[in-house]
Parts: structure tokens; C-alpha cells; sequence
């Protein structure tokens, strides 16, 4: 079994060593905590990221154009095909649940139609 033994032992450099590296990741970690949670610390990533998106926005828009022209070359469906197929199987999916609940409630109508029907053959209706 290891147990750990954390009284100084003088014949144990790797144990010195060891204990050398704990308290320097320690020393880091408490640091960059410190760090990271000032507003001047977000500012700047704040404006990294901007300078990044902005930067890398032509790349990606001629990146995204030359994907298209290969998909649409390769007769391939594109993001653009995918999402307009999915908004209209959607648009479709909505229209059915409309007619499925249009044609329950045709069906339940002849049958309240033939109760009063009934009644009225009855003598229980209008004269």
C-alpha cells in the first residue's frame, strides 16, 4: 500500500523534488485564479475575441462559399438545403397534426349528430 508521508526524509530527493513541484503548482494556481476573476483580465479577453471574430469572419465567409460551390458541384445538399428541408418537413408535420385532429373530430360528429337524431325519432326532440 502507498502512504503518503509527508515528514521530511533527507535520503528521498524524489520526495523533496515532489514536494518542491506541489507547492510551486500551488503557488501558480492560486495566482491565475487571482488572475482570471479581475475585470481587466475579461476586458482584454473581451477584446481578443472581438478581434478574432472580426478577423476571421472573411476567412470563414470564403471558406463557407467554397463548400457550397464543391457541395453544389458534387450535387451534395447544403447546410442551406438541409435547414430548408427540415423547416418544411416541420411546416408539413403541423399540417397533418391539423388534419389528424380535424378528421377525430369529423368522426366524433355523426355520432353526436345520430344520438340527437335518436332522440328525436324518440319523441325526445323538437315536434
Amino acid at each position: 500500500m502507498n502512504q503518503t508521508n509527508d515528514t521530511f526524509n533527507p535520503f528521498d530527493p524524489t520526495g523533496m523534488l515532489k514536494s518542491l513541484r506541489d507547492a510551486n503548482l500551488d503557488a501558480w494556481s492560486k495566482m491565475m485564479i487571482d488572475l482570471v476573476n479581475t475585470d481587466a483580465y475579461a476586458r482584454a479577453t473581451g477584446t481578443m475575441l472581438d478581434v478574432w471574430l472580426s478577423n476571421s469572419a472573411p476567412f470563414r465567409n470564403a471558406l463557407e462559399s467554397a463548400l457550397t460551390q464543391a457541395l453544389t458541384s458534387l450535387n451534395l445538399p447544403t447546410r442551406a438545403d438541409v435547414t430548408s428541408l427540415a423547416e418544411r418537413l416541420t411546416n408539413i408535420e403541423l399540417r397533418l397534426d391539423d388534419l389528424d385532429a380535424k378528421l377525430d373530430e369529423a368522426l366524433r360528429a355523426p355520432k353526436t349528430r345520430s344520438g340527437a337524431r335518436a332522440k328525436a325519432g324518440n319523441g325526445e326532440g323538437h315536434p
